[in-house]
């Protein structure tokens, strides 16, 4: 199989594992099995499980935060066109931890924390450069105040993770930052000023 062949089939694997059984469920056996490769083939691509779950939580989380932006162009108020956005992205990145990871190995692991600073950093980077881009976003609002919104939105998010028992607990607190937290934190990024 050609290299990219190979990583292609590794992350689809991943993807469906990670996704059925869980990050700490699924071993590498097992994703070396359902891609149909040696377990050395595995290692030479990708030099732990944590780096594929980094790549396919990305390439989840890059997909459709540009489908998110790409949808949310007709929305002429600013004010709604970002806080619909960041709820949308919020959204998306709960319920790929969720998904993918699990909150109760996150909760539970030292390894883990470790892993959420890198997926929150690179998440941050993500959705800052591709607000940028944006026609819409990236000329009208600075980058400071851009990097302001999504620390903010993307520390409340994670913070659910750690706070909500129950499904019903993270819908409450969805609702109270998209009622309560989100208008202000988007009316402080678009003050003049």
């Amino acid at each position: 199989m050609e290299s990219d062949k190979v990583i292609l089939s590794i992350k689809k694997s991943a993807r469906e594992l990670f996704r059925r059984y869980g990050y700490n469920k699924t071993s590498v056996n097992e994703l070396a099995k359902q891609a149909k490769i040696a377990k050395a083939t595995f290692y030479k691509h990708f030099a732990s499980k944590e780096l594929i779950l980094h790549e396919v939580l990305m390439d989840y989380i890059r997909e459709n935060v540009q489908d998110i932006l790409d949808k949310s162009v007709r929305e002429k108020d600013l004010a709604k066109f970002l806080a619909n956005t960041i709820l949308r992205v919020s959204r998306v990145t709960y319920t790929v931890c969720n998904e993918f990871v699990g909150w109760e190995f996150i909760r539970e692991s030292a390894n883990a924390q470790e892993y959420l600073k890198t997926l929150s950093d690179d998440l941050e980077f993500l959705l800052l450069s591709s607000f940028i881009q944006n026609e819409t976003i990236g000329q009208t609002v600075p980058e400071e105040r851009l990097t302001f919104l999504i620390k903010c939105s993307k520390n409340i998010v994670f913070s659910f993770a750690f706070t909500a028992v129950t499904d019903a607990d993270v819908r409450k607190n969805f609702i109270s930052f998209q009622k309560d937290m989100l208008p202000y934190l988007v009316q402080a990024t678009l003050l003049e000023g």
